[in-house]
């Protein structure tokens, strides 16, 4: 099925989820009853849907709106696809087809379409074996420390903010709070709150679990609930920290994290091939920029 069938299928599964009943066509404008051609689920004006189609429809349906394939389900959505061939055919009656807009968004999907499939045939990683899982585990647990750590951050542009966010926390204002109001990174959403980490003490350049040193080292002297005193310059940037708790490091045991590291390598090895193959093609052309 083409996009924009189903981005008209998908706002039809979206409205059964939501429990709002998607009008169903007049039944006055349907032809008698007739049998069929064998695959087809409707034909509007002798233009033949077929049975592919209602089923990718509904498998959009469970994946979108994680709807169930039932009858009523299959009849919403075969009621959808007889709209959009309704649309499609008198688009094309009006011109629409010769559009630049239309022909435009042909040759984008052609040529995303072509790219991609190439792309799928010409890059190929090699397996992440069962040793490359096992040697990432061991360098994970390695370089966890004794503890591990559960931060929140407010990153702000400058010192002046960076003052007015202490002064708020020291007259009682929550941390949450304050890193919705006014941090600038991406943990915002979620009050400033970093996933767990650990690293080995005293804390190195390299070895911080992706933190910045400082903040890393802050973590550390922390105790639990505690707030840094003043902001950590961090580049263009000024950070207040907050430990939320610190409890011994939990490793988990390799059959519990082998699937997730192999996948994570299998991407990594998919990047690197990728890159590889994209070095290999810049080589033989001709480039101006």
């Amino acid at each position: 099925m083409n996009r924009i069938s189903l981005r008209i299928t998908a706002a039809a599964v979206l409205m059964l989820a939501a429990g709002v009943a998607v009008p169903a066509m007049a039944q006055t404008a349907s032809a008698p009853a007739a049998v069929l051609p064998v695959g087809t689920v409707a034909t509007v004006n002798g233009v033949a849907i077929p049975q592919s189609q209602l089923d990718e429809a509904v498998r959009v349906a469970a994946q979108v709106a994680h709807q169930p394939d039932t009858p009523q389900l299959r009849q919403a959505l075969k009621q959808q696809l007889i709209a959009r061939e309704l649309f499609r055919q008198n688009a094309e009656k009006a011109g629409y087809g010769s559009k630049p807009e239309v022909q435009q968004a042909i040759e984008a999907a052609k040529t995303n379409a072509e790219t991609q499939l190439y792309l799928k045939d010409s890059i190929h990683a090699a397996p992440v074996t069962d040793e490359q899982v096992k040697a990432r585990y061991d360098q994970i647990v390695a370089s966890l420390g004794k503890n591990e750590y559960k931060p929140r951050v407010i990153a702000v542009p400058d010192a002046m903010t960076a003052a007015t966010v202490l002064s708020e926390l020291k007259a009682g204002k929550r941390f949450d709070v304050l890193a919705q109001q006014y941090s600038v990174a991406p943990s915002k959403a979620n009050g400033g709150e970093l996933p767990w980490v650990s690293f080995k003490t005293p804390v190195t350049e390299g070895r911080t679990q992706g933190l910045p040193l400082p903040v890393a080292q802050a973590i550390t002297q922390l105790p639990a609930g505690g707030v840094t005193p003043e902001s950590i310059p961090v580049g263009s940037t000024r950070l207040i920290v907050k430990l939320d708790a610190k409890r011994p490091t939990q490793v988990p045991a390799f059959d519990a994290v082998k699937e997730t590291i192999r996948q994570q390598l299998q991407a990594l090895a998919l990047e690197k091939a990728a890159a590889d193959f994209t070095a290999g093609l810049l080589k033989g052309a001709t480039v101006q920029q």
